[in-house]
Formats: C-alpha cells, structure tokens, sequence
C-alpha cells in the first residue's frame, strides 16, 4: 500500500537513515522526510516511530511525531485560527501548516462563520491531490457521540458550542454532551458556527435531544430592560415623554422593547420606588 493511502492518518515507520535535517523513515518500500523540527527525541537507525502524514508546503509528503487528535473518520473540536472570506477558515491541529475548512463546507451567510478562537467539530478529509482540508461532522456524528438529557434537566442553564447554524435556528452540543436546537425565536442575535452560548433547557424530547434559548430569564431580562429604561432617564435629567400609556410603536423606536416588557419594566423601577409617572410622562424620584 502506498504511503499515499496514509496522509491525514497515523501509521508505524522505520528509520531508515539520519540526514542533516532530520531522518528518513520508510514503510520498506518508500521513504518520508521527519524533519528534525517535527522529532520530539532522538532516533535511531532501525527504531520504529509512530507519525502522522501530511504534505508540506512543498506538496511533499512529510512526517510529524505529533499526533493530532483528529485524522482521516476521527473528529474533535477544533479551535479556528484565521478567517479568509475568500476561501474559508483556518484551523490548528498541530501540524507545521494550519487545515482549510472551506466556504463550501460553511454556512452561506459569512455573517456566522467562525471568528478566530471559536471551537468547530471536525474531521479530515484528503483530496484527489492528497492535500488535507477539514470537513465538518453531520448531524448523525453528533448524534452518535451525544448522551440523553432527562426530565431532571429541564430549566438547567447548559454551555456548549454551535455545530450547525440556519434560518429557522441553530443546533449546539452542550458540555454535557446533549445534542440540543435553538429555535429562532429563542435567539435574539444568530450565534456563529463554532460559538460558545450559555442558555437553558426548555424542552426535553423523547429522543434525549432539548430545546434551548438563549433569552434571559423573565426575572434577568426585568432587570436589563430597567436598567435600560433608568439610564435614558438620567440622561434626560430624570424625566422622559414616555409612561405605561405611550404607543407600542414609540416605545419600540425608542427602547427596542415590546409595550408589555416596557410596563414590566417600568412597574418595577415604581415598585422599588425610584420612579413615578404624571400624566404621559415619567419622572426619577429624588
């Protein structure tokens, strides 16, 4: 079998002789280069050394003594180091020379790929010319790799990464190792492939999969739209034209709020007495 038949995998070589820049390794039939850089010991003649196979810049093939965890039908997360609209993003298995995952294996929009430091779920794939590029796993491996959430998860906040991302949602696996969807209504920004998202579980299916969202809790989201409404106020010097009495419209413009979490909001800044309301118009109590 041709050492062809190995790159983007790890396989057992001899060495066959050392030369000034590294050694030679053979399976008996063929030599490949381990350059010195790409040695973690020393070697010598006729001991046999575990590497993986790629080609290097030069379109040789060549020899690393490190063993990435993802090769040829394995996958892992994988962290993006560079962005290249052109032709996809770059990410870093350890190798002297970073793998392509290509635009046609991202989302159409490159408004949700990757950003550098994000985590994808990868394998490596060779082409016909024996260069490696990453391809990313289906929703069968992460299926095949996910556990069953329980009743008992339910309303747990859960972390995770994005594996797939479209229009109607996003899919994430979770540390737990759940395989959950976020529908677009529980989204308020869509999250990039690859990016990390903490929310909670609000749905439990049959098959073990969730329902996640990313929304912030009634009681959080209280909080946050108060704390907007109080802000506009004081750069008004404490007084605004708007109370639980002004069109949804205007409120919408204005705070980017729905009428009915404007007045929930509004109800709790007089609630705890930092507020009040005459006529149209609210007011900072001093």
């Amino acid at each position: 079998m041709s050492l062809n038949e190995f790159i983007g995998q790890a396989t057992t070589l001899t060495v066959a002789r050392k030369a000034e820049f590294g050694y030679f390794l053979s399976d008996g039939t063929e030599d490949v280069l381990l350059h010195s850089n790409q040695a973690h010991q020393e070697l010598a003649e006729g001991d046999e050394v575990e590497v993986f196979l790629f080609v290097d810049s030069q379109g040789r093939i060549s020899a690393s003594m490190t063993i990435p965890e993802i090769s040829v039908g394995e996958y892992a997360w994988v962290k993006v180091t560079d962005t290249n609209p052109k032709i996809g993003v770059f990410l870093n298995i350890g190798l002297p020379k970073d793998i392509l995952l290509g635009a046609d294996d991202l989302p159409a929009h490159q408004s949700v790929w990757p950003n550098i430091g994000d985590m994808v779920y990868v394998t490596l794939r060779v082409n016909r010319n024996h260069l490696i590029y990453a391809k990313q796993a289906s929703d069968q491996v992460i299926q095949s790799i996910s556990v069953h959430a329980t009743e008992k998860d339910f309303n747990k906040n859960v972390q995770g990464h994005i594996y797939r991302t479209a229009k109607v949602g996003s899919w994430v696996y979770t540390i737990e190792g759940f395989k959950g969807f976020i529908h677009e209504s529980q989204r308020g920004n869509e999250p990039r492939l690859g990016e990390k998202v903490e929310g909670r579980v609000i749905d439990v299916k049959e098959d073990g999969t969730i329902n996640v969202s990313l929304l912030a809790r009634k009681e959080e989201s209280q909080d946050l739209d108060a704390a907007k409404i109080y802000e506009y106020l004081m750069s008004r010097n404490g007084a605004m034209p708007y109370s639980d009495k002004s069109a949804p419209e205007d409120i919408q413009e204005r705070f980017d709020l729905s009428k009915g979490a404007f007045k929930r909001a509004l109800g709790k800044l007089m609630k705890e007495g930092k507020v009040y309301q005459e006529g149209s118009w609210t007011y900072v109590k001093n």
